[in-house]
Formats: structure tokens, C-alpha cells, sequence
């Protein structure tokens, strides 16, 4: 997948589907917080991402193609910017067999300390991390 250094490979769960028998809107986050994981745990090495400090305060998802029980889709996840205390993350999913493209999506992840219960800044080594590893800047 062009432009994507973080690619992960996600099997579609029979649970996965509703009852026309294709993925059903809501698990598509759970498919994007699979290589977001992947993701934190490459850039920032072989990390515990419960450890991080972050939440999720935005997802968006344009459904491309639906996709159905027994297809493998392929999930590249970016960071695309990083403001003061948000980190904006990129996604698109493919069926594996084919290449199709099944739903295009970006998130935005604020970093957060939860024992004051509020934002803080993107720390500078994260930063630095996310910039080498996506040549973003």
C-alpha cells in the first residue's frame, strides 16, 4: 500500500458482519484501532500503548465498498499532522485479494494525562518519533 509504512493485516469475523452479511459501520474503528496500535508500538518501539496517555477525540470514515465475512483487508495507517496537543492519523482499508478500496478514514488523537484529567502538549520525543518515521514535519 503506497505511502504506508504501517500496514496490518485484519481477517473479517463472522461477528464482524450484520444481517445483509457485510461489516457492519461500527466495527470499522475497531479495524482502524488495530493498525493505530501498530503504529505507537513501531514508531515508538516495542511499547505498553495503555502507557501512552492518549484518546481518541475525532474519527471519520467514508465507506468506499463493503466488505463481507472470510475477506482479509489490509489497514495503512499515517500521521499526517501533529498540532500542539493532537496527533491527526490517516487510514485506508483494501481487501486483500483484490486491492478494492472498502473505506478511506483519518482519526485525531489528543495526548492526555489522565491523573489531572486533561490535554498536555505532544511530548518532543514523540514528535521527533512521528516525524522521522513519516518524513512529515
Amino acid at each position: 500500500m503506497d505511502g504506508y509504512k504501517i500496514v496490518s493485516e485484519v481477517p473479517v469475523r463472522f461477528s464482524d458482519t450484520d444481517a445483509l452479511g457485510h461489516v457492519n459501520n461500527a466495527n470499522y474503528l475497531s479495524f482502524l484501532e488495530v493498525a493505530r496500535i501498530d503504529y505507537l508500538r513501531t514508531a515508538f518501539g516495542r511499547v505498553h500503548v495503555e502507557d501512552l496517555g492518549v484518546i481518541i477525540a475525532r474519527a471519520e470514515i467514508d465507506y468506499k465498498s463493503p466488505a463481507f465475512h472470510h475477506e482479509k483487508l489490509l489497514v495503512g495507517c499515517r500521521v499526517i499532522e501533529i498540532g500542539g496537543a493532537s496527533i491527526r492519523m490517516q487510514y485506508r482499508i483494501e481487501d486483500k485479494a483484490t486491492g478494492r478500496l472498502v473505506a478511506d478514514a483519518q482519526t485525531v488523537m489528543v495526548t492526555y494525562d489522565y491523573s489531572l484529567a486533561r490535554p498536555i502538549r505532544v511530548p518532543e520525543d514523540w514528535r521527533k518519533k512521528m516525524e522521522d518515521f513519516d518524513g512529515i514535519s
